[in-house]
């Protein structure tokens, strides 16, 4: 299987399945010198973790992890970051039933014809479990993008759930309740909604905002490397993600022209845009602004209800999905989603200093 590594000057390689002995990354392409807080790291991934409320799998992993090398005294040498978190919580005999049957929305059937084999315990690497992989990597990343570039804050929130769709977006919102949902308010009513489609055996899909500050502008490529697309692709490898949007992502094509516009005036010594419809990003490189993201993702398509599928000698079958799962996978999106934010952040911002570094405008700035 290739294609497992993200970036290119800060590149990182995910490994290890599911239901495997371990998972992990490393990390290649982090300066040397730069002071790595251990337990920030962490904390992400206990950010994370499943099964930590009723309302998402109830798997229990301690996700504890171990950086293996690339760290001395504290401090990055320079050489190759590899992270293990060890898989302590597996439950491979929930799957035994469905060994020879392709699950209705899963990667199964698409694993299956290409690679002529694959791991049916928890879906191998194409569950969610790679993700606190990459949680571990982008951490790593924001603390190295402080250290290059100053205080830059991804924070990332669920504003919908099904039906039920946030009234304020408030990012800060997250941190206080266990849906990560942007509304401190409607949290009851959205606990409600989801013990009802719990107990039903379904799922329900959800949408997440994002917002990135401290971004200078310069980030980016103008054509084959755009930062939107760069930042578009990264969401998109997101397990359950079904659309990205930028700025104003599919309402641009609704506005006229003058509404779209993004207008600009001085400031005293620097300069403010009037809106920021193109979400901070305009020609692929960042403009200083905000940059603002938005995701939908699919409902967990492991549901405990009858679905009809063929089995491996093709013949049809009926699956229902035992094991433990997320009746939203979007409540534990938001710190993934942060965590691939700052990876391609950092990626770019490392490029640009290596190309762009001795770059004097006279322009003024945001």
């Amino acid at each position: 299987m290739s294609h497992n590594s993200f970036g290119r000057l800060y590149r990182f390689t995910t490994w290890g399945e599911s239901h495997g002995p371990a998972i992990g990354c490393v990390i290649d392409g982090c300066p040397p010198g730069v002071f790595l807080d251990e337990e920030r790291i962490q904390t992400c991934l206990d950010r994370r973790r499943p099964g930590q409320n009723k309302f998402v799998t109830q798997r229990d992993e301690a996700d504890r992890m171990r950086i293996l090398s690339g760290l001395f005294e504290g401090h990055t040498t320079g050489t190759p970051i590899c992270i293990m978190i060890e898989n302590t919580d597996q439950r491979s005999k929930d799957y035994g039933e469905i060994a020879n049957q392709f699950r209705p929305g899963h990667a199964d059937y698409t694993y299956w014809a290409k690679y002529g084999i694959r791991d049916y315990r928890g879906g191998g690497r194409a569950s969610a479990r790679e993700t606190a992989s990459r949680v571990a990597a982008g951490a790593v990343a924001q603390q190295l993008l402080e250290h290059v570039l100053g205080p830059v804050t991804a924070r990332a929130a669920v504003v919908s759930v099904g039906d039920i769709k946030a009234e304020k977006r408030d990012f800060d919102a997250p941190y206080r309740n266990d849906f990560f949902f942007a509304d401190q308010d409607m949290v009851p009513q959205l606990e409600e909604y989801l013990a009802a489609i719990r107990k039903s055996g379904s799922s329900i899909g959800a949408k997440l905002a994002m917002r990135i500050s401290g971004v200078p502008a310069g980030l980016g490529d103008p054509v084959a490397d755009r930062l939107d697309a760069r930042l578009a692709g990264a969401m998109m490898s997101i397990n359950a993600v079904k659309s990205v949007e930028i700025g104003a992502g599919v309402d641009a094509a609704r506005l006229t022209g003058e509404q779209n516009a993004d207008e600009m005036k001085r400031d005293g010594d620097g300069i403010v845009f009037l809106d920021n419809h193109a979400g901070g990003v305009l020609g692929g490189i960042s403009s200083g602004q905000p940059i603002t993201v938005g995701i939908a993702l699919k409902p967990t398509s492991s549901i405990q209800v009858p679905g009809q599928s063929i089995d491996v000698m093709g013949e049809e079958a009926e699956v229902v999905t035992t094991g433990r799962h997320d009746p939203c996978v979007g409540l534990r999106a938001v710190p993934i989603a942060e965590a691939m934010l700052a990876l391609v952040l950092i990626d770019h911002a490392l490029r640009h200093r290596g190309q762009n570094g001795d770059v004097v405008s006279t322009t003024p700035i945001i």
